[in-house]
């Protein structure tokens, strides 16, 4: 089971000339998400199913049933699959609901072919009556990320906020979902960024957790 005890936060990636770190993180997230979207529909097919096969194995192996996955929108890797697998396995999904910026999300219950309601940002969530929850296990998207486990997210800081909150109630695993082209050399991380424990493309696994030990 990947559980994060302690963090430990390096000094923040040196930028050149005047440039801000979020000058910096908004270029890389932006060239991380054109190369996420020229992705083929055949990679893509083939990482939903990866998605599942590899989700569910991490979800067995950590003996949770609170998972908390999240509706793609735009390029994302479709997580779908793994939505209506989860059910299948007898394993609570649920998906983030989005509260003011920088606060850390919410969760609701959610089967697969269930209502949804539109969020903010172009993401759906599961209806207001929908049954509350706390995740113990938590896949996470992001724009950017590197080997440490180090992402970029799209701004908000929702994700980061969610994961301090989480570790300091409910520690769980972490899980970053992206395509192997969004890997980058080095977030320029900042002391509010929460690393993630592992990150699944459609080519590995990536044991962030070896970057702490």
């Amino acid at each position: 089971m990947w559980l994060r005890t302690s963090f430990l936060f390096l000094p923040c990636f040196p930028i050149a000339g005047a440039m801000s770190i979020s000058q910096t993180k908004a270029d890389l997230r932006r060239q991380a998400l054109e190369r996420r979207a020229s992705i083929s529909e055949e990679i893509r097919e083939a990482f939903a199913q990866r998605i599942v096969r590899e989700g569910i194995e991490l979800c067995r192996r950590s003996f949770v049933q609170d998972i908390a996955t999240f509706w793609p929108i735009g390029s994302e890797p479709d997580t779908r699959m793994l939505m209506m697998a989860l059910g299948y396995h007898q394993l609570h999904n649920c998906l983030p609901v989005t509260g003011p910026r920088g606060e850390a999300l919410t969760f609701r219950r959610y089967a697969y072919g269930e209502p949804l309601c539109e969020g903010p940002m172009g993401t759906y969530e599961p209806v207001p009556h929908a049954p509350p929850a706390v995740p113990d296990f938590t896949f996470v998207p992001l724009a950017a990320f590197d080997r440490r486990g180090f992402r970029i997210g799209y701004g908000g800081g929702y994700y980061d906020a969610t994961l301090a909150h989480l570790r300091a109630t409910n520690p769980g695993p972490a899980v970053g979902i992206a395509f192997s082209c969004q890997e980058i050399d080095a977030v320029p991380d900042e002391p509010h960024d929460q690393p993630l424990d592992l990150i699944l493309t459609e080519k590995e696994l990536i044991d962030c957790s070896l970057a702490w030990r």
